[in-house]
């Protein structure tokens, strides 16, 4: 999960002929600096009040669906056909979209790595390739490629990096939080990068400037991570491999994201040659998941998750279930709500606070949910998953389901369960043990499934 900084640089407004111009152009950058102060001071204090949360946290804790109709194809090398506009601009896509593969790169731009330790760790590029949406149309997605300054490109194993949740505005783009030295799981990263490990981490779909973010879609999601990790292969600049061994890798929405690109990848990306899967915190069932935020803290991220699957699909058309308080909630959270404000700025909401009708219990939006519940298509490769039992975000009982399903579908498991830990605290503790399980598989260590021999215990 990533907390917002300040905001984008935004690209300078062309000053005119008019004698007064340069004057009024150095008032505005006057303001726009001092907007930037306010934004980071404002930035600083929630990341500490988040950081308290977690130390508090950690101080009193225990120990299937078909892919998408898209063709497999040889990629076209769309690298300089787009000339990488300045700015947010970069975040636009081309209309038309050109012609190519999934996976194929639109436009790329240097970037920084995050903060001035990752910044020596690895080089950076912000990306945007072709992809596929929810309904199997082409869509471009933005993200960010990082190799590591030491690392042998042409040998290096790329982890495909699902991000958690950032928030539906333009400005929660993990590529932002990435570049401007706010990525919440920027640790994590680093420890990948300092394994000598390439990371391709997407935006997922829908950050512009007039953002249609689909959060939680995993019809979404799964295709973004796939070819975000085609994309850093296809990348020239990164001189990665396209045989190189390839993980998923998520936690709460990467998470799921990591689990649908495993369940997706025999059919959708065949090519890569994925050696395992690593998801913690994964949001199974939207359902369960929505079911558990009713009435609670973190009601925003149930609130955020309509907005997705409404991205997602448009003929669930949202807004006809909305009121006036929801309609005004939904216009604010796309323009201003990252994580943070998610987490802290609706506590205590229902439903019925914000809708004259729960779509969810309507049968366009059962049927759309259903479609994007994680299960019914086993994982080919070694998988780690992971949750606490006293996740207050994402049910422990529904992740726990997928693990019985999973094991019952031969899907080579290793389930952990963290005991007493809140969701976000997981983000971290989880590490230690993802990075040995991507470590046995690079090395190509044979995988021990723990699944139990009474698949339903």
């Amino acid at each position: 999960m990533q907390v917002r900084t300040h905001p984008a640089r935004r690209r300078r407004p062309a000053v005119d002929a008019h004698p007064s111009a340069g004057a009024h152009a150095a008032e505005g950058a006057h303001a726009a600096r001092r907007m930037r102060r306010v934004r980071r001071m404002h930035h600083v204090r929630l990341v500490a009040a988040l950081a308290a949360l977690t130390a508090l946290t950690a101080a009193t804790a225990g120990t299937a669906e078909a892919a998408p109709a898209r063709p497999v194809a040889a990629p076209s090398g769309l690298a300089t056909s787009d000339p990488a506009p300045p700015g947010d601009a970069f975040y636009t896509p081309p209309d038309p979209l050109p012609a190519g593969a999934p996976g194929d790169v639109i436009r790329s731009r240097p970037s920084k790595a995050g903060p001035p330790t990752a910044r020596r760790l690895a080089d950076a590029w912000q990306v945007m390739y072709l992809s596929t949406d929810a309904l199997g149309r082409p869509d471009a997605v933005t993200g960010t490629v990082l190799v590591p300054k030491n690392a042998d490109r042409a040998k290096a194993p790329i982890i495909g990096w699902g991000p958690g949740t950032s928030g539906p505005a333009f400005q929660c783009a993990p590529s932002k939080f990435i570049d401007e030295g706010a990525f919440y799981e920027q640790s994590a990263l680093n420890e990948m990068l300092q394994a000598g490990y390439a990371v391709a981490v997407p935006d997922y779909e829908g950050y512009h400037a007039d953002p249609k973010t689909t959060y939680v879609a995993g019809k979404s999601m799964g295709p973004a991570l796939m070819d975000a990790v085609r994309a850093a292969q296809r990348l020239p600049d990164a001189g990665l491999s396209k045989d190189a061994k390839v993980v998923f890798r998520g936690y709460s929405q990467g998470g799921g994201a990591a689990m649908w690109a495993g369940q997706l990848q025999p059919a959708y990306a065949p090519e890569l040659n994925l050696v395992g899967v690593v998801g913690g915190g994964v949001p199974a069932n939207l359902a369960l998941v929505a079911l558990g935020l009713e009435g609670k803290k973190p009601f925003g991220f149930l609130l955020d998750a309509l907005i997705g699957l409404d991205n997602a699909y448009p003929e669930l058309n949202l807004a006809s279930y909305l009121n006036d308080a929801g309609k005004a909630a939904v216009a604010g959270m796309q323009q201003h709500d990252c994580t943070l404000e998610l987490l802290l700025n609706y506590p205590g909401k229902k439903v019925a606070d914000y809708f004259t009708t729960n779509p969810l219990g309507t049968k366009p939006w059962a049927d759309r949910v259903t479609e994007n519940r994680l299960g019914g298509t086993p994982i080919k490769v070694p998988v780690l998953q992971y949750h606490s039992d006293a996740d207050e975000i994402v049910a422990f009982n529904q992740a726990n389901t997928l693990r019985q399903q999973y094991c019952t579908e031969g899907v080579p498991l290793t389930w952990k369960v963290w005991n007493g830990l809140s969701h976000i605290t997981l983000v971290y503790r989880g590490n230690a043990d993802a990075m040995a399980f991507i470590a046995d598989r690079l090395a190509g260590k044979p995988a021990t499934s723990n699944c139990p021999t009474t698949p339903s215990s």
